[in-house]
């Protein structure tokens, strides 16, 4: 490089490209999932379902894990459970000794026979009368013949591995795997643990701005399913900035259960009309037929000015309403008409 140039770049540095949003005033980041960044670690941070974490946190002091079966509605800690009890009895050795594999991978018998086979064999430094694990998330999506296959890799393998298999219907698995096992049941979670784990998190992310509606909103929406009422938590603070009932229902883009009661309370007093009126502003706004009669079977189930006869008689209608909209008759029709038949219920004789 001659003089001439050296002094020109002494003079004019060169221009560095400036990031657009450096300079925002906001800051821009990444954030992990409050689902994943507030994951219990160990078994005793776990929500609900005492017993079975009890039975689970025995298995962890003793470390003679068998076989399990984990079944129960999605959202009630199954995966999360046998992640706390792998983690406990492993320890240093979880990330070499446990092999984890969801519905979104391959599960046909090809896998059973080579990736899990091949982790089974595999040797791995343990402590004293530990065995590696495979979970099996969402087992009752695999095909018969992978279960086929895995029944004969699970008895091979039984002095080095042991298996644990999350899934929403036990009886999806076939009887030779359940015989192997030891069935541990899950149910939905109280409201009152999901709310105690909401308000710990919004405590964590330092959330101040929010009101009693907004967090009865989130455990309706959530129904005891754990992931649900994180995700709706997040979603909600994320666009508002404030958890209230209508930012919730919102995000959450279901029917206002306040609207759907109003609309029950209609058709008690027989006022069809009226009751037509509201549900086709609900329906006209873009909710799907099969999301209202869900919605409705909720708010009905909890209100007190119907008496039981009748609400027993309007969860009759409701069955068949809804059994037709699965089989594909998801016309408006069918809410219209599911409005005319509970006014017409006890209605007075001209």
């Amino acid at each position: 490089m001659n003089g001439e140039a050296a002094q020109k770049m002494a003079v004019d540095p060169p221009v560095r490209k400036v990031n657009p949003f450096a300079n925002t005033g906001k800051k821009i980041t990444m954030e992990k999932p409050w689902l994943e960044k507030y994951r219990p670690k160990k078994l005793i941070d776990v929500c609900g379902n005492r017993e079975t974490v009890e039975r689970l946190k025995v298995l962890a002091k003793h470390g003679n894990m068998p076989n399990l079966i984990l079944a129960g509605p999605p959202g009630t800690g199954k995966t999360t459970s046998i992640h706390c009890l792998a983690m406990e009895m492993l320890g240093d050795s979880y990330k070499n000794a446990v092999l984890e594999m969801n519905a979104s991978d391959d599960r046909g018998i090809e896998v059973v026979r080579n990736k899990i086979k091949g982790f089974a064999k595999r040797k791995v430094a343990l402590p004293q009368g530990r065995h590696k694990i495979i979970i099996l998330d969402e087992a009752d999506s695999m095909t018969p013949s992978a279960q086929q296959a895995l029944r004969r890799t699970m008895e091979l393998n039984s002095s080095t591995t042991r298996f644990a298999l999350a899934c929403n219907i036990s009886s999806k698995i076939i009887e030779p795997i359940q015989s192997r096992c030891a069935i541990l049941r899950y149910t939905r979670l109280p409201q009152l643990e999901i709310l105690k784990r909401v308000k710990q998190v919004m405590q964590f992310e330092n959330i101040v701005n929010y009101t009693e509606d907004g967090l009865e909103a989130i455990l309706f929406v959530a129904e005891g399913d754990m992931r649900t009422a994180l995700n709706a938590l997040q979603s909600t603070y994320a666009g508002f900035e404030r958890i209230t009932h209508e930012t919730v229902f919102k995000v959450c883009d279901q029917p206002h259960p306040k609207t759907l009661a109003s609309i029950l309370e209609l058709c008690a007093e027989h006022q069809f009309r009226k009751a037509y009126t509201l549900m086709r502003k609900i329906l006209n706004e873009g909710y799907s037929t099969i999301d209202v009669v869900q919605t409705l079977f909720r708010v009905m189930k909890f209100m007190e000015v119907i008496e039981e006869k009748k609400k027993l008689q309007w969860i009759r209608d409701l069955g068949n309403c809804h059994m037709g909209n699965a089989e594909g008759l998801d016309s408006h029709l069918q809410i219209y008409g599911l409005l005319a038949r509970f006014c017409q219920h006890d209605r007075p004789v001209r």
